[in-house]
């Protein structure tokens, strides 16, 4: 599936994010066709990139070889259904990124003999930093899997997974994480603040250790706890700060607010998949 062909069905940020990326990687913009009720967000990704309007979702599957869903998981079921005989007739593979809508759900609206997979990325995806975890049904052919992968790899890296099941873990670990990291770099500003620090210093400061820190991670090949050890010098300051956090229960609330996030991804999954 070299040269295959590709259409978006919803044209939002993540969708935008993908085209980009996959343009910029030298994929023909000729071959993207997108569709969506938001006239103004086809006419952007068209202005921007020279991607084709479809016209309308069902037009979108119609030759197409690869279809990405990329609508809010609320509308979802009703854009499967629409699209449905559509699919029978076009047997293309199914890429959804919709979160939540587990794959039983999405081949129940679809009909039997869909190639599906779904993926979680992640919003840094925006930005060509994004993490995506797949996961493949049993029709889908090894070259749709090398499909489904590229277009994700756009954008960041993509990592396949067995156990469907493991997702709502990868939403809470990847799909919410930056959330953290983003909450951790709040509150490092604010304590950079509180000790003195002007607040365009404090805030540059706190970027720029968590894109380094983070660079260093990614290029060290020391896991996370040895590099940790590495600048935790003994009766230091970084010492007495870890000791601070660890008293305080930093990594018991770490796993509990996780679990959390992954309960409420299945309670969100078996809601969304609801008739």
């Amino acid at each position: 599936m070299d040269r295959f062909s590709l259409s978006f069905i919803g044209a939002g940020n993540m969708a935008t994010s993908l085209v980009g990326g996959l343009v910029a990687d030298g994929f023909p913009a000729q071959r993207i066709s997108v569709a969506d009720i938001d006239d103004a967000a086809v006419d952007r990704l068209v202005g921007q990139h020279g991607v084709r309007t479809a016209g309308d979702n069902v037009a979108a599957v119609r030759g197409a070889d690869v279809v990405v869903l990329a609508v809010k998981p609320q509308v979802l079921r009703d854009v499967a259904r629409e699209i449905a005989p559509a699919v029978a007739e076009q047997r293309p593979l199914i890429l959804s990124i919709a979160a939540g809508i587990r794959m039983a759900d999405l081949e129940r609206w679809l009909g039997d003999g869909v190639a599906l997979v779904r993926a979680m990325p992640n919003t840094p995806a925006l930005v060509q930093s994004g993490v995506a975890a797949l996961v493949a049904n049993e029709r889908v052919s090894p070259q749709q899997r090398e499909a489904a992968e590229s277009i994700l790899r756009a954008v960041g890296i993509a990592l396949w997974l067995d156990d469907e099941a493991l997702l709502d873990a990868v939403t809470a670990v990847s799909g919410s994480g930056p959330a953290y990291f983003f909450l951790l770099i709040e509150l490092l500003q604010e304590a950079a603040h509180s000790l003195g620090l002007p607040a365009d210093t404090g805030r540059i400061l706190a970027l720029q250790t968590a894109f380094g820190a983070s660079k260093m991670a990614l290029e060290s090949s020391e896991d996370a706890a040895t590099l940790r050890q590495r600048v935790t010098s003994p009766g230091g300051t970084t010492e007495r700060a870890l000791a601070v956090l660890e008293e305080g229960g930093l990594r018991e609330l770490f796993l509990r607010a996780l679990r959390a996030a992954r309960d409420r991804s299945r309670e969100l999954s078996e809601r969304l998949g609801a008739d």
